[in-house]
C-alpha cells in the first residue's frame, strides 16, 4: 500500500454529527494524493466510536478512556501517522472546494514553511477572523478581566486580534488558528510535537512560536477556504471550568515564552 502524503488528524469530544459533517468534505474533496485521516476521540459520551467505525471504515479510530486534552490527543494521533505532511483539523470545520490539494501544493513548493493556515468561514459564508499576532500580558488579562467585551477597541487588543490584518494576501504571519493547522513531519521532529502540559488553548500559539524561533515561517493562504463552526466541544463546558483552562494555559504560556510579548 502507498504511503500516505497527508495524514489528516482530528480531535473529537461529543461533537458526532459535526464530525460527520467534517468527514464527508474531507473525502468529498480528495485531490490527486494519497491521504490518512486519523481520528482521536477523547472519551465521547454522544455514540462518536460507531457513527465513524459504521460510516468511515477507512478512518483510523483511536478512542481514548478519558480526556486527555487537545494538544496530548493530536500528539497521539501523530505517533500513529506516516505522512510527510500533517493537518490537524478541528470537527466542526468543513473542507470547501480544492482546499487540501491547495494547501499541500503551497507548502511543498516553499521549503521555508513550517506552518500554515487557510481562510476560515462562517457557516453562513462571511470571513470569520482567524489570525492573531503573539499575545501580550495585557491583551489576555484585559480578556480574561472582560474588559475587552466592553472596550474591545482598546489598542493593545486590536494588535492581538490583528483588526488589521488583509485576509485577502498571501502572508507572513505571527500564528495561525489551530482549527486548520497545516504543517511538515519534519517541523515536529526537529522542534517537538504539541506541549501537553496545555490541556486546551495556547498549544498552536506556542508551536507556531518554536517554529519561528527555529528559524522558520508560519503563513496564511487565503486561497485555501474552510467552513468553522468554532467552540463546540467547550461550550458544553462550565463557564468557570473554561476560565480557568484558558488562564492555566496562558500563564505556562508566558512562563515559556517570557511576558514581554
Amino acid at each position: 500500500m502507498t504511503e500516505p502524503e497527508l495524514s489528516i488528524i482530528i480531535v473529537s469530544w461529543n461533537v458526532k454529527d459535526l464530525l460527520k459533517k467534517c468527514l464527508e468534505s474531507i473525502f468529498a474533496s480528495q485531490g490527486n494524493f494519497n491521504s490518512e485521516v486519523i481520528v482521536v476521540d477523547n472519551a465521547s459520551t454522544d455514540r462518536t466510536a460507531e457513527m465513524v467505525r459504521v460510516k468511515f471504515p477507512q478512518v483510523k479510530f483511536l478512542a481514548n478512556e478519558k480526556n486527555i486534552g487537545y494538544a496530548a490527543a493530536n500528539n497521539l494521533g501523530f505517533a500513529q501517522s506516516s505522512g510527510k505532511y500533517i493537518l490537524f483539523l478541528n470537527p466542526d470545520t468543513v473542507i470547501l472546494d480544492n482546499t487540501l490539494e491547495k494547501m499541500l501544493e503551497f507548502v511543498k513548493g516553499n521549503d521555508k514553511i513550517a506552518i500554515a493556515g487557510c481562510k476560515h468561514l462562517n457557516p453562513d459564508k462571511t470571513l470569520q477572523p482567524s489570525i492573531r499576532r503573539f499575545p501580550t500580558v495585557t491583551a489576555i488579562v484585559l480578556i480574561l478581566l472582560k474588559i475587552a467585551k466592553i472596550f474591545p477597541d482598546l489598542p493593545a487588543l486590536r494588535h492581538y486580534f490583528a483588526r488589521d490584518f488583509d485576509y485577502n494576501r498571501l502572508q507572513i504571519v505571527d500564528q495561525v488558528a489551530g482549527s486548520f493547522f497545516f504543517t511538515k513531519r519534519e517541523i515536529l521532529q526537529k522542534i517537538g510535537p504539541f506541549d501537553e502540559q496545555f490541556f486546551t488553548w495556547f498549544e498552536e500559539v506556542d508551536l507556531c512560536r518554536r517554529a519561528k524561533a527555529a528559524g522558520w515561517q508560519v503563513w496564511y493562504n487565503p486561497t485555501a477556504e474552510i467552513i468553522h463552526v468554532g467552540g463546540q466541544s467547550f461550550k458544553q463546558q462550565l463557564v468557570l471550568k473554561n476560565q480557568k483552562i484558558f488562564f492555566q494555559s496562558a500563564w505556562r504560556y508566558f512562563r515559556k515564552n517570557g511576558f514581554g510579548g
